[in-house]
């Protein structure tokens, strides 16, 4: 049985590197001890380099008595969103850094979103990449769907997984955030509402236009799940999606719980969202299950 992590970042040198050298944001700042990094809809955060050491973090995914760890762009630097001809060489520099990582780590290719192109998916997998990732933002109306549309079906189309994480695509920015408000403020609001939305376009159009694709939502989807009874009271369909899961990352055990009751604890993965935050404090029993999901297995009557 393995044990994954579905949910890490890491930034490889050439991409810090690369952030480091441009003029707007997303742009990164020499201060002390470290990098600032700032964002067009977020207060600067402060990045250590210890956080993206690689050898640091193989070992951290050792003493989490895992077998490896999936690192995916973190999509709110905004990076998919921008121009292709400024996307394209930051996801380069990512893509490049992380194939080389080796050993523990696998990866979740990206592509930009002002020019989807289906052949990118294409690419990405052949160079070993578990999946696709993409921003919330471009899942969270049905135009946005539609323009990614393309991108879905191949990704459907291999049989692999997308990765749906909080962030902007060029159509749907995210939140603007006040510079005075509190560091966790975006992570409670914007990322919240924004797999909320895409969830909910999801559910109403999304797969029914891709029946077959695997997604796997990033924290736990935001709890939109937790709505369902909701979504249906108000005329929605609140049909368990038994081809959508669901990482716990920065949630416990009573959220994970309450999940577990509402889509199946089969459809729960563990994701931690390293080095923002590590993996939740779970019984042991629990914690294992949660990691040995990753497989993304699909019931046996759906599969069949």
């Amino acid at each position: 049985m393995t044990a994954i992590d579905v949910h890490q970042h890491l930034w490889p040198e050439r991409l810090l590197s690369a952030l480091a050298a441009r003029r707007h944001p997303p742009r990164l700042v020499r201060a002390p001890a470290g990098w600032d990094l700032l964002l067009d809809a977020e207060p600067p955060s402060r990045i250590l380099p210890t956080d993206h050491d690689p050898e640091r973090r193989a070992a951290l995914v050792e003493a989490d008595g895992l077998d490896g760890a999936l690192v995916a762009l973190s999509s709110p630097l905004g990076i998919e969103a921008l121009p292709a001809d400024e996307a394209e060489p930051l996801l380069d520099a990512f893509h490049e850094g992380v194939q080389a990582l080796g050993a523990p780590f696998g990866w979740w290719g990206a592509l930009a979103l002002d020019q989807p192109r289906p052949d990118t998916v294409d690419r990405l997998l052949a160079a070993g990449a578990a999946g696709i990732s993409i921003p919330a933002g471009a899942l969270a109306s049905r135009r946005g769907l539609d323009r990614v549309g393309p991108v879905l079906e191949r990704v459907e189309h291999h049989g692999a997984p997308l990765f749906v994480h909080p962030g902007p695509a060029p159509w749907r920015p995210m939140a603007w955030t006040a510079t005075d408000a509190p560091a966790w403020w975006p992570a409670l609001t914007a990322y919240v509402t924004q797999l909320h939305e895409a969830w909910h376009a999801w559910m109403a159009w999304g797969r029914g236009q891709h029946p077959l694709l695997t997604v796997v939502w990033a924290m736990l989807a935001g709890g939109a799940p937790l709505h369902a009874e909701r979504l249906a009271a108000r005329g929605g369909s609140g049909r368990t999606d038994l081809f959508s899961f669901y990482d716990v990352s920065s949630y416990g055990l009573g959220a994970i719980d309450a999940m577990a009751h509402a889509v199946g604890a089969d459809r729960l993965v563990h994701g931690s969202d390293r080095p923002v935050i590590g993996p939740p404090a779970l019984p042991q029993g629990l914690a294992r299950a949660l990691q040995a999901n990753a497989t993304f297995a699909r019931p046996a009557a759906v599969a069949a």
